[in-house]
């Protein structure tokens, strides 16, 4: 496994970015919003983000969206997933008993710990599913060396 240069700046923003998403999860619509009509809300997709000898995996939770809606970018090693879920349509004379499904853009990025083959990136979306695989660039992959014994 690679080192990675800590960075103090990238870990507040990840603390900012969970600490919402807990008081939104915390908290979520409250009983005076019940009855309105669901309005645009922070929201961040849940991703899981997995290492293996030859690339790294980005999977990141998108029910709801269409791929066009997603948009992802790579460069000096930091991975960009931006986009936005959309509102079906706006209901008139509907009174609403229970708002929960967000809507709105979302924004998240991630430091990969090495660096990455840019021309390979693969990213496929189905069933609410983003996958993205990174191969990592030969200098980055790991290496067994065998120690001789005399």
């Amino acid at each position: 496994m690679a080192l990675v240069r800590w960075s103090p700046a990238r870990e507040l923003m990840n603390i900012q970015e969970e600490m919402n998403r807990l008081i939104n999860r915390f908290f979520g619509p409250s009983l005076l919003e019940e009855t309105e009509l669901p309005t645009p809300t922070t929201w961040y997709p849940l991703v899981d983000i997995k290492e293996t000898n030859n690339e790294f995996i980005v999977t990141a939770e998108l029910p709801g969206m269409k791929k066009d809606d997603i948009h992802i970018t790579y460069k000096d090693g930091v991975l960009t997933i931006e986009g936005e879920r959309k509102q079906e349509k706006e209901e008139k004379d509907v009174n609403f008993h229970r708002v929960e499904r967000r809507y709105g853009k979302f924004y998240r990025t991630f430091q990969l710990p090495a660096m990455v083959q840019e021309d390979k990136i693969e990213a496929n979306y189905k069933d609410g599913i983003l996958t993205i695989r990174l191969p990592k660039a030969e200098e980055a992959k790991a290496k067994e060396i065998e120690v001789k014994v005399s």
